[in-house]
């Protein structure tokens, strides 16, 4: 294809809608169930003659007429929820990439790990790379100290960054193989970590798989995908109804993750 330490979990990527730190003037939050999954918003009454769905940067914003009742504006709500969580997606999509080519290898620079954002750190005195918090249940701030002087250059910085990424690739991605081995009764002749510039994964007739290691930047359902889409390649070389049936067996709910994923190509994450 162009906290918790169990790693065992898998569960379908939900959009999260948060309600901003400020609201504007005469402005609510508001949240509505849908079949999909909650949808949280910001409604502001206007004289406009209909409700008007707007996405920005703090999420989805609904303006509706004075006289239309909340009933009417939640009904609205769960109508275009399709609509609406598609354009939520799109939005955190180019945020990411955003994010990702942004990444500055110094002093309090940050990266992508397992969909968080995380702090590089320089000058610990230790030998050895170390970070903050758990390393399979990051949270955005989380510090990763490099075994780098205070004043190292970009390029030690990114090596040394680098280097960290793809151990914890080969760790998290070794433990989910096994996980999906197990659940689907699968079986590989070996796998290993990839670099290539324009795929995410391959599989071979014979079982043998590889995993571009900067899958690591994103969140462990994007990972998991991957790895099920590669697998079910054992049983389907091809992308036939029945291929895509394997993956749901293996891993309901894929849908989200791929279309997320479809926003990014392995060239377009951090230079290494």
């Amino acid at each position: 294809m162009n906290s918790s330490n169990s790693l065992s979990d898998s569960t379908p990527i939900r959009i999260q809608t948060t309600c901003p730190a400020t609201l504007p003037p005469n402005a609510r939050w508001r949240e509505v169930r849908t079949e999909q999954q909650t949808i949280g918003f910001v409604l502001q009454r206007s004289k406009r003659r209909s409700i008007g769905f707007l996405i920005t940067d703090d999420g989805l914003r609904v303006t509706a007429p004075n006289w239309v009742t909340l009933s009417q504006i939640d009904e609205a709500v769960v109508e275009k929820a399709r609509w609406i969580l598609n354009k939520l997606r799109d939005w955190h999509a180019r945020q990411s990439r955003l994010a990702l080519a942004q990444t500055l290898w110094q002093q309090d620079g940050e990266m992508p790990y397992l969909g968080k954002r995380i702090r590089i750190a320089l000058g610990s005195g230790r030998s050895a790379a170390f970070m903050t918090g758990d390393m399979n249940d990051p949270q955005d701030g989380d510090t990763l100290h490099l075994p780098l002087p205070a004043n190292a250059d970009d390029a030690r910085v990114r090596d040394a960054a680098q280097a960290w990424l793809q151990g914890r690739a080969g760790a998290w991605f070794g433990v989910r193989l096994s996980h999906f081995l197990e659940l689907s009764g699968l079986r590989i002749k070996r796998w290993r970590l990839s670099g290539a510039a324009t795929r995410w994964g391959s599989c071979t007739s014979d079982g043998n798989i590889m995993l571009n290691w900067r899958l690591i930047h994103f969140s462990p359902s994007i990972i998991d995908y991957v790895i099920v889409h590669e697998l079910a390649h054992l049983r389907e070389m091809n992308h036939s109804q029945d291929f895509w049936a394997e993956v749901g067996n293996i891993l309901p709910g894929f849908e989200d993750a791929k279309n997320l994923l479809k926003h990014h190509d392995p060239g377009s994450l951090p230079a290494f």
